[in-house]
């Protein structure tokens, strides 16, 4: 990688988008193997970038910029009264555990999440292979923050750990406690885990404000978006 910027990239054929109906998505794909290490996907963090699976990209649709970055200033993280009566539903029946081994009861409660969740998303019907392919990486150490009622494991946050940053890439719980709201939980939760270990940033993907399951990225604050290749202050 240069200073800036990876020296090899490859831009992908166009597709139907994900979550803007009559719209393509286009992506840039790094191609130089000298990035894919936890400092290196750490800086392209910062130039939007984000990884699925073992791939880093980033959207580059010529039509359409909707897809903005956005990342929470960890330290400085201050909940809104909404997300402090979430947390507090959290009681001493619950408790977090961590994890950096994938651990064999993940795969049936991602499945019973996709089932039950997204049984109207590209990710239905789930099975390991995509599963894997999704979540997983070999060049990069991933944090499970868990999340366990008594002895049940009810939600699994997948958490890319760099030197200095958190990247949030996928939580899945069982549906069965959807009224404790724990996609906000467990974002929570990860920025708590941040603040403990030194982290500047958890980025949160992509905001999206014309898809609806993509609006929430912006109720953490403080917080960044990344804007004509700029990081501005939401």
């Amino acid at each position: 990688m240069t200073e800036h910027f990876p020296s090899k990239i490859g831009l992908s054929q166009q597709f139907d988008c994900s979550y803007l109906a009559d719209k393509k998505e286009q992506l840039l794909v790094i191609l130089d193997s000298n990035c894919y290490t936890p400092s290196r996907f750490e800086t392209l963090l910062s130039f939007g970038f984000r990884r699925s699976g073992d791939q880093i990209y980033r959207p580059h649709c010529p039509a359409c910029h909707a897809c903005q970055s956005v990342r929470v200033l960890a330290d400085d993280y201050v909940p809104s009264r909404s997300q402090k009566r979430k947390w507090n539903k959290i009681n001493s029946e619950f408790r977090f555990k961590y994890s950096t081994q994938e651990q064999a009861d993940y795969y049936q409660l991602y499945e019973k999440y996709i089932t039950m969740r997204h049984s109207d998303g590209s990710m239905y019907p789930p099975n390991r292979l995509q599963y894997e392919s999704f979540l997983f990486c070999r060049w990069l150490p991933i944090t499970f923050i868990e999340l366990w009622h008594k002895e049940q494991l009810i939600a699994v946050a997948v958490t890319d750990t760099m030197p200095t940053a958190l990247s949030a890439i996928y939580t899945f719980f069982d549906p069965d406690y959807a009224d404790l709201s724990l996609g906000t939980v467990m974002i929570m939760a990860q920025l708590e885990f941040a603040r403990q270990h030194a982290k500047a940033y958890l980025y949160l993907g992509y905001q999206i404000d014309a898809c609806p399951k993509m609006r929430y990225k912006q109720q953490y604050l403080p917080a960044q978006q990344f804007k004509s290749d700029v990081w501005v202050n939401i």
